[in-house]
């Protein structure tokens, strides 16, 4: 199942409308979303034998889209059919005159997976090296993502030396282009230093580069896999040795839900948090259980999350001693950093004292340092109030900087995806960042929607008692109809994935130092109420 579904754009779930949605139904979907397939048929066999009802029908296909929505599946088309009796299999049936859609065969036919391929980042990994003669070298390989064209500027991971695209060459001959998944050979400007294994790609849009990444794990062998064991990891062109550091915790593919050693299980037996799921991990993963996991290399590659690109998010693991397949994966993301409360990673590095004082930093700008952490949905309003802020007090004679959701994710977090895991670290290094500019005493203006109550309390942990919370309360209604970046347009189109407000939840401040129902008040009365509270708190004069 996991290996067709792989490298299918679409499947066909089959249904007894007798029975209606079973534990397999709901183990085949949760495959088929794991694998990125988006786009299913939910094919109601047998309809013969429950009277041809249109209400057995809809009920099953009510049932079936909660839990195409729960697993993210975008589309399902859903024929009601009598495979024995031909009914809406080839040729619309005389039987179920209340159903009006195409027939079995003609969605297949017709259906559009075109949208389901990576047009937009190209990735390129080098199979082969083409040296025919002394003037020409190449590189052969096929197209896993996107659009390459000749004159584009390129760089090479992982050894990240650039240059630009000469020629391509396909089937036939000379091209100007090409795209995803075709078979070429291209030509560098330069001479770099390419080989297999290595990824060309666009400057301006890198994929990730580690040795470290979490994968969700489909084991496929009956020797069971062991934690710390040593495997060999095939991803594209690459063959890397790699181990099996860590394994977070598996999957009931029959419930969906996770599952975690008895230990994590408290004494009333109610579930723990993923946090303490982890701490008490399984050692062990036994043939067809899915898991995930984190491997680490012996030597960085190039990836992409597979949600993202499932050409090189997807990777094998082989054992080392027989050379057989034994599991499939799928990257999540890298792994994230560690949280504060973890030692460094470094050994041998100690924290060093400042000859000036925080009281002498306050005594010189006439304030103290402090963090406004404005959270909210998106379009509730939040940069708006923090622009106009940092005009204000700027106009005042106050020193302050803005940190901003989407200027960040330009730079210092342009690594990070949207993962709850993602999430989490984007916080805490906005927190860190915040901490020190705080210690310079600057006052921080941020306006992130750090969408988990747990994420924000880090941060207040790590900033400190100048951490003060502003809640920009807007309904969601509200956000939407603004909707100034179009964003929530295109998550009710199933555009964009992990949305809070829409697919991931908002957890709302349960006690915000300030809360802004910007639904009725002003940006500039959001902004007086802001500095209202600095002087209140003493921050500022």
């Amino acid at each position: 199942m996991a290996t067709g579904a792989s490298t299918a754009d679409l499947a066909v779930v089959l249904i007894d409308a007798r029975k209606g949605v079973l534990t397999q139904t709901r183990r085949h979907s949760y495959i088929v979303a794991l694998l990125g397939v988006r786009q299913v048929i939910l094919a109601v066999n047998k309809m013969d034998l429950v009277d041809h009802q249109q209400s057995v029908f809809d009920s099953i296909v009510d049932e079936y889209r909660g839990l195409a929505e729960q697993l993210g599946i975008s589309t399902v088309h859903c024929v009601p059919m009598s495979a024995l009796k031909g009914d809406n299999v080839v040729d619309h049936s005389d039987k179920m005159p209340w159903y009006d859609g195409p027939t079995f065969l003609h969605h297949l036919e017709n259906v559009n997976i075109s949208a389901d391929r990576n047009l937009v980042d190209m990735r390129f990994p080098v199979q082969y090296v083409l040296r025919p003669n002394l003037n020409f070298r190449g590189f052969s390989g096929t197209i896993a993502s996107g659009i390459i064209r000749v004159g584009d500027e390129v760089v090479s991971l992982p050894s990240r030396r650039t240059s630009r695209i000469k020629s391509i060459y396909g089937p036939n001959g000379e091209i100007t282009e090409a795209f995803a998944p075709m078979a070429v050979t291209v030509t560098l400007e330069d001479e770099i230093d390419v080989s297999r294994g290595n990824m060309l790609v666009p400057v301006k849009n890198l994929p990730h580069v580690g040795n470290e990444f979490e994968a969700m794990i489909v084991w496929m062998h009956e020797n069971p896999a062991q934690k710390g064991r040593s495997y060999i990891i095939k991803q594209t062109t690459n063959m890397v040795p790699g181990v099996l550091t860590d394994i977070r915790y598996k999957i009931d593919v029959n419930t969906m839900r996770k599952q975690v050693g008895p230990a994590s299980q408290s004494a009333e037996g109610k579930e723990q948090s993923e946090e303490n799921a982890v701490l008490h991990a399984p050692c062990s993963l036994q043939l067809n259980e899915i898991a995930r996991a984190q491997i680490t290399l012996h030597r960085p590659i190039a990836f992409d999350p597979y949600e993202k690109n499932r050409q090189t998010g997807a990777f094998i693991l082989i054992d080392r001693m027989t050379n057989i397949t034994v599991g499939a994966g799928m990257i999540v993301d890298r792994v994230v950093s560690k949280p504060k409360t973890s030692a460094p990673v470094s050994k041998n590095i100690v924290q060093s004292d400042s000859l000036v004082s925080v009281e002498d930093r306050q005594k010189l700008l006439n304030q103290k340092g402090a963090t406004l952490w404005l959270t909210g949905l998106s379009g509730s309003g939040k940069s708006t109030i923090a622009r106009q802020l940092e005009r204000e007090l700027i106009d005042m004679g106050h020193a302050c900087t803005i940190l901003d959701g989407d200027n960040v994710r330009h730079g210092l977090n342009r690594d990070l995806g949207f993962s709850m895991e993602d999430r989490t670290e984007n916080i805490r290094r906005i927190a860190e960042v915040a901490h020190l500019f705080n210690d310079a005493g600057i006052i921080v203006i941020t306006a992130f929607i750090s969408p988990y109550r747990a994420d924000r309390a880090a941060a207040r942990d790590v900033i400190g008692s100048g951490f003060t919370e502003v809640f920009v309360d807007t309904p969601i209604a509200v956000c939407e109809q603004r909707d100034p970046k179009g964003l929530y347009k295109k998550a009710r189109a199933g555009e964009i994935a992990q949305f809070t407000g829409i697919t991931d939840p908002y957890e709302a401040p349960e006690k915000p130092e300030l809360v802004l129902p910007t639904a009725e008040m002003s940006a500039e009365q959001s902004v007086d109420a802001i500095i209202a509270k600095l002087r209140e708190e003493g921050i500022i004069g």
